[in-house]
């Protein structure tokens, strides 16, 4: 008799978060009072960062990081993997907003090409194993309109000032020959982007901020940020300067109307048999994504599963966080077969899945700010391109609060701010007939075999904001 497979894990903050929760460091909740020079409001990447900054500018600062549920407990534990080059938001909108036009743009991108190195050259000083593979990425177009998109993109990305080692096209042949995915017409290489494992990043960097002297306290949410005081449920704390790093958590302290959770879903497969992975290929282990409007995104984990995301349901009422992420069947089922279409006759099973939120502000673009005359700062908005943003953010906060003059402090996301997002239910109906537009675009385009964008999933651009 054969046995029955158990079912997939679902939620418990992720298959990332679930797989170390035996060996992850503890930190104790905060209680009392206490005066810092720098409180950090967030214990994802943003906030870790900022921290590991400070302490790198000033090793004698008192920093404090203060985290509502546990270290890594939204976007930053529970993420695809991807360090990736990618902005947060559209270059051309950066370029108009800042008044330094084209080039402002460009600063931009290199800043984000040289994080992604950046990043990986701090965890090998710093000895932190995160699985950290820099192979690239690409992204699969499954249609001839899909294929087009990418030819526009990589137009951009030229203008913008990736060079051409650095964006690539790639034929169908050359696709399939780095990843096998059988309905593929072609794609786009990126050069600068790096698979991590996003739970091992966030302790190894706990660890080391905590070996520097960083303060790191746990079930210890931050009610309000007032003056010079953050106001805890067992406590009070004094802070010269305060960082508030909390992403699609940020509705109670900066507005529910100034960015709003997105929810995001993924699935993370057993582990591939050797003959799989003949077949598939996928040797470099690039990051994996694709040209359709409700894209997937991808990664080959160090040991041999597949883990992939996508848009489930992604709004819920009144901007909820989901939890630990609890997801339900018919998204797994949705991701499940996207994965299935990819590589048809691999047998695959679902291992875990589980879902988290990003935070969007109304055009997709994410900003940096700093208030000297109240000390309070936050870099939020990173639309799905959070880890290197959260890098970017993290470390630009602590030079614009020590007003250290750098190429970061003057980049056209510091002080961008979009416009609010409409109240509910506005928003609600908007999110998710915007996601549904995009679904219908994707099925017309695949359907018909057209060569032209889907009207429906430009109306639908314009719906999100997302037109340049």
């Amino acid at each position: 008799m054969n046995a029955v497979a158990a079912p997939p894990r679902n939620g418990e903050l992720g298959f990332w978060m679930a797989g170390l929760a035996a060996e992850r460091p503890s930190f104790p909740r905060f209680a009392g009072q206490d005066s810092v020079d720098v409180a950090i409001v967030g214990g994802g990447y943003t906030g870790l960062w900022a921290a590991y900054f400070a302490k790198k500018l000033e090793p004698s600062l008192s920093v404090a990081v203060f985290e509502a549920e546990q270290v890594g407990y939204g976007a930053s534990g529970r993420n695809g993997g991807w360090l990736s080059a990618m902005p947060p938001g559209n270059r051309a909108t950066f370029a108009r907003a800042s008044g330094g036009g084209l080039e402002a743009s460009r600063a931009l991108q290199q800043e984000f090409v040289a994080g992604v190195d950046s990043v990986l050259d701090i965890l090998q000083a710093e000895g932190i194993n995160a699985d950290q593979h820099k192979g690239g990425a690409l992204v699969a177009a499954h249609t001839e309109a899909g294929l087009g998109r990418l030819v526009t993109r990589r137009d951009a990305d030229l203008k913008y000032g990736l060079t051409e080692d650095e964006t690539q096209m790639l034929d169908r042949d050359e696709f399939r020959s780095r990843i096998n995915i059988s309905t593929v017409h072609g794609g786009l290489s990126y050069q600068h982007c790096a698979r991590f494992h996003p739970a091992k990043l966030v302790h190894g960097l706990a660890g080391t901020l905590t070996s520097m002297g960083v303060r790191i306290y746990e079930g210890s949410r931050v009610d309000s940020v007032g003056g010079k005081t953050l106001t805890l449920a067992n406590g009070r704390v004094t802070a010269a300067k305060t960082f508030i790093c909390t992403e699609g958590y940020s509705g109670q302290l900066l507005g529910r109307r100034t960015l709003i959770p997105v929810n995001s879903s993924l699935i993370v497969t057993r582990p591939l048999p050797e003959k799989a992975w003949q077949e598939i290929g996928w040797d470099g282990l690039q990051c994996l994504s694709d040209s359709a409007h409700t894209f997937i995104y991808a990664q080959r984990t160090s040991d041999g599963r597949i883990a992939m995301g996508g848009r489930g349901v992604p709004y819920r009422f009144g901007s909820g966080t989901g939890g630990a992420g609890a997801t339900a069947q018919p998204t797994v089922d949705l991701i499940s077969h996207k994965l299935s279409t990819f590589f048809p006759g691999i047998p695959f099973e679902v291992d875990h899945a589980w879902s988290g939120v990003l935070g969007v502000t109304r055009d997709w673009n994410g900003g940096v700010h700093w208030d000297p005359a109240s000390g309070i700062g936050s870099s939020t908005g990173y639309a799905g391109h959070g880890v290197t943003s959260a890098y970017v953010g993290g470390r630009t906060l602590v030079e614009l609060a020590f007003e250290k003059e750098t190429e970061r402090t003057t980049l056209p996301w510091v002080g961008y701010r979009a416009r609010k997002w409409e109240p509910e239910p506005i928003r609600w109906l908007g999110v998710h007939a915007m996601y549904r537009l995009f679904g219908i675009a994707d099925r017309w385009e695949e359907s018909r075999g057209s060569s032209k964008t889907s009207l429906l999933a430009r109306f639908g651009s314009r719906l999100a904001g997302l037109h340049e």
